[in-house]
């Protein structure tokens, strides 16, 4: 330290020239950093106050928040909607099994058919028909959880069986 103190008592012009370009690089530094702080008060400003959009953050924000509410309530609708759809489907034919067959020896072709239209829950019907020479007869069998308390031909069983299967 008494080194510095010498020299600055024998050389004060140099001192001072050092001094003097410290404090200047230093003003600059200054204004460079006001500068800076003034384009951010700016660019703060702006977003805060909506220059551009007209609206302010905070205005935005509460926009954003009512939007997004709205979005939930929609969903909330949908999901509604989505459950009743697949409560309505449940009970819609979705299980569908078809049998042809030749109900008589002397007759060619499978002209006769038994078509089981089953539910999710195995529920619904079993329509068969059986062609002769002379007539037709056509059946209708109610079905309940995949049986039907009518007695059914073997191939209105396999037509059941078919439709529960299709499910899988």
């Amino acid at each position: 330290m008494n080194e510095l103190v010498n020299f600055v008592s024998t050389n004060p012009s140099t001192a001072l020239g050092a001094l003097g370009a410290v404090i200047a690089l230093l003003l600059i530094l200054v204004i460079y950093l006001l500068i800076s702080l003034s384009s951010l008060k700016s660019l703060y400003q702006k977003m805060m106050m909506g220059e551009e959009s007209g609206k302010s953050m905070e205005q935005m924000l509460l926009s954003h928040i009512e939007e997004t509410r709205r979005v939930a309530e929609e969903n909330a609708k949908l999901r509604e909607e989505n459950a009743r759809i697949d409560a309505l489907l449940q009970t819609a034919v979705t299980r569908v099994g078809v049998v042809r067959f030749s109900a008589f020896q002397d007759m060619g072709s499978d002209l006769s058919y038994a078509v089981a239209l089953l539910d999710a829950y195995n529920n619904g019907v079993v329509f068969s028909s059986i062609f002769a020479r002379e007539d037709s007869r056509s059946y209708v069998k109610p079905i309940v959880d995949g049986h039907s308390t009518y007695t059914m031909t073997k191939e209105e069983e396999q037509a059941v069986k078919d439709a529960i299967a299709s499910a899988k």
